[in-house]
């Protein structure tokens, strides 16, 4: 899969035309990010980026998913370059943006009530990500990254929620799929099998 580069006229920034999968979630989301990373290939091309809306505790999700890919897993820091083969974390209590190339952290737009980091992370990417957007909504509470998904559509990005069936927690893809937006509603495993055959349809 190519991963060439190219520059933008408008803005002389430097895009990257890989897919990008941002995979959010909240409660019971670890049961789905390991179900989905055990059947993802490490060399597919595409960066995953898990979103997980925690604000009070700082997260582990970098310790513990190692054991279940053998993509590198990074916890994001300012200016950590996007690269695909890797799975990327979003660190406690930031919201996460992307310029083109690199992930830039930003306080918490949001800190009080149900975080929408999940949203603000897709909107970001929906105006400065140069290649394909897969947006995946799994198991949580509220609706985070709802609001984001017609967007996503709208420059012909793919959207999945996770089978409400198979969440421990099913709020946040119900509200998902009740944006209207939504592709696929699939359990973690068939939404890796999707996620491979859009990889290797590019």
């Amino acid at each position: 899969m190519p991963t060439d580069i190219s520059i933008s006229s408008d803005t002389a920034m430097v895009v990257k035309n890989f897919p990008i999968v941002c995979v959010g979630g909240s409660a019971g989301g670890l049961d789905a990010y390991i179900r989905l990373l055990r059947n993802l290939p490490c060399d597919m091309g595409v960066a995953i980026v898990i979103v997980n809306h925690i604000t009070t505790v700082p997260t582990q999700l970098h310790e513990v998913l190692p054991r279940f890919t053998t993509m590198p897993v990074d916890l994001i820091t300012e200016r950590l370059l996007i690269e695909p083969n890797h799975v990327f974390i979003i660190p406690s209590n930031r919201d996460l943006h992307v310029d083109g190339e690199d992930f830039h952290l930003k306080p918490i737009s949001k800190p009080r009530g149900w975080p929408d980091v999940i949203t603000v992370f897709l909107r970001s990417l929906t105006a400065h990500w140069g290649g394909t957007l897969i947006a995946v909504i799994v198991s949580g509470y509220d609706g985070d990254g709802a609001d984001a998904l017609c967007g996503i559509k709208e420059i012909c990005g793919i959207t999945i929620a996770q089978k409400p069936s198979t969440a421990k927690q099913p709020d946040m893809p119900e509200s998902a799929i009740s944006s209207g937006c939504i592709d696929f509603i699939l359990s973690p495993e068939d939404i890796a099998v999707e996620i491979v055959r859009i990889a290797r349809a590019e």
